[in-house]
């Protein structure tokens, strides 16, 4: 294997890793509505109809970014998805670290910085835009 082809792979390895377990997250929301995510926003100030903009950051972006259509884009909503959630669901947890000696946002921290790292390297050969 030539080092462009394992480049390649690893770029596919992260996209699809990154986007089906995103996906996930979005999935659930479509069955189970977005009213957590409605409260929080309205605790702090803002419309509750905000939150239905979670379905782009966590259904579409992790298609393109699957697919490798447009995924710098789609890394880049998963990266403000990211950084939301953490600023509305999680700021308490910044700096704290669990029993174990981890960081307590370790799941939002890969998510997040996975989706810079696409968003940088872009989706490869192995793609829909096959670059």
């Amino acid at each position: 294997m030539t080092y462009g082809m394992a480049e390649d792979l690893g770029k596919l390895i992260l996209r699809v890793s990154l986007g089906v377990l995103f996906l996930m997250h979005g999935i659930h929301k479509i069955f189970n509505g977005v009213s957590g995510i409605e409260g929080m926003l309205q605790g702090v100030g803002l419309p509750g109809f905000i939150a239905y903009g979670v379905y782009v950051g966590e259904v579409l972006a992790p298609i393109l970014v699957i697919l490798g259509w447009h995924a710098r884009i789609g890394a880049a909503l998963i990266v403000f998805t990211m950084v939301v959630a953490v600023a509305l669901a999680h700021p308490h947890q910044l700096f704290d670290l669990t029993s174990h000696g981890g960081w307590a946002l370790e799941l939002q921290g890969l998510f997040l910085f996975g989706a810079v790292a696409i968003a940088f390297m872009g989706p490869g050969r192995l793609s829909v835009n096959n670059r």
